[in-house]
């Protein structure tokens, strides 16, 4: 194989793909990039054996074609060192690579790229099209509440339920729940499945902010695909039963209150700075009047803080850990939000001042 391209574009490429290289693996290969060399450019792909990515094509002078898997790490560190603009790749029949770029020169020894794994082949039947902006959000404002409790495979994902042209996801840890709706471009019916946390994460990372750029996706039993401007996201699905989380949600409040967002949250990280050990601190929330009263009691230190509110219903006193109430209350966009009541030892649920397109679920501790 020989080639040369871009110091930029191959940096780039390597950025993507780093993002499904194993760092845990007894199978030395997966440690590895593939570099593949073809009529169309030069591609990387990396697999974790639950996440795989396959760059796009960069443009490249392909002298001769071939592949080769070279240690992910090592290779990354050279190409973001080396000064250049262009870097020019030649591996021998031993699968020694000759890397060069500006006045330096490597050679890496490398793995016949015949042995890599290939990524899982996903036929493009049915597809579902949505802009990149919405997917990052779907996932920024959900992400948080999946579990890493991996004696509950379930909940370390999160479920994707599609209804028409409807997109929702939904995560749960058992202290909350997260549910985020959004709207498709285009959409090919009815589906439903449980993607890990992880992977949804790492393709967060490659989405892009641009309102008008579009990512595609596609479905089997087994596997995810999302196609981003030409990178490849392959992941694993997780198999079972999501949990039945609509029943925990109601209509019937004893209590509302209407808040402004950002003044709850910056009450909630000044009283969360005394509530340090938030597993053994909580901070409580007094509703009555015209105020939410949150204060927060440690040995040696307290916190008082008063939230102005539009509030409707029952008096309450109520505790919470903090940090679940301010992962929420980030992940939400509005100015204004509801939050809603029943009893001390119910769960709060924090929903949009109109519409329902979002609902996050918190459970109080008892006091």
């Amino acid at each position: 194989m020989k080639l040369s391209c871009s110091k930029d574009s191959l940096l780039n490429a390597i950025n993507i793909v780093s993002k499904a290289v194993s760092s845990r693996t007894t199978l030395p290969i997966l440690e590895c990039i593939l570099l593949t060399a073809d009529e169309n450019g030069l591609k990387l792909t990396s697999n974790d054996m639950e996440l795989a990515i396959e760059s796009a094509y960069i443009d490249a002078d392909i002298e001769t074609e071939g592949n080769v898997a070279l240690e992910a790490k090592f290779f990354s560190d050279i190409i973001r060192k080396v000064n250049g603009e262009e870097v020019n790749i030649s591996v021998d029949d031993k699968f020694v690579a000759t890397i060069s770029c500006g006045k330096s020169e490597f050679k890496i020894s490398g793995q016949n790229g015949e042995d890599f794994p290939p990524i899982p082949e996903v036929e493009k039947n049915d597809k579902y099209v949505i802009s990149q902006t919405e997917l990052k959000n779907l996932i920024r404002q959900t992400i948080f509440s999946v579990s890493p409790d991996e004696s509950k495979p379930i909940l370390t994902g999160e479920y994707i339920e599609i209804e028409g042209n409807m997109i929702d996801f939904v995560s749960v840890d058992g202290y909350r729940i997260s549910y985020k709706q959004s709207e498709l471009v285009q959409s090919s019916g009815t589906k439903s499945a449980i993607v890990p946390g992880k992977s949804l994460g790492e393709i967060a990372k490659i989405l892009s902010a641009d309102e008008d750029e579009k990512a595609v996706i596609y479905f089997t039993d087994n596997h995810i695909m999302v196609d981003i401007d030409g990178n490849i996201v392959v992941s694993r699905l997780i198999q079972g039963d999501f949990i039945k989380y609509q029943q925990s949600f109601t209509n019937d409040y004893k209590t509302s209150a209407k808040i402004n967002k950002n003044e709850m949250l910056n009450s909630l990280e000044r009283a969360s700075l005394i509530a340090r050990d938030s597993r053994k601190i909580p901070v409580k929330m007094e509703i009555s009047g015209s105020n939410i009263i949150i204060t927060s009691n440690a040995e040696t230190s307290t916190a008082y803080e008063e939230v102005s509110a539009e509030i409707d219903g029952d008096k309450l006193l109520i505790a919470f850990n903090p940090k679940y109430l301010i992962d929420a209350l980030r992940a939400i966009d509005d100015e204004e939000v509801y939050i809603h009541f029943n009893t001390q030892l119910s769960p709060c649920v924090f929903k949009p001042v109109d519409g329902d397109s979002y609902k996050y679920l918190v459970l109080p501790l008892r006091m």
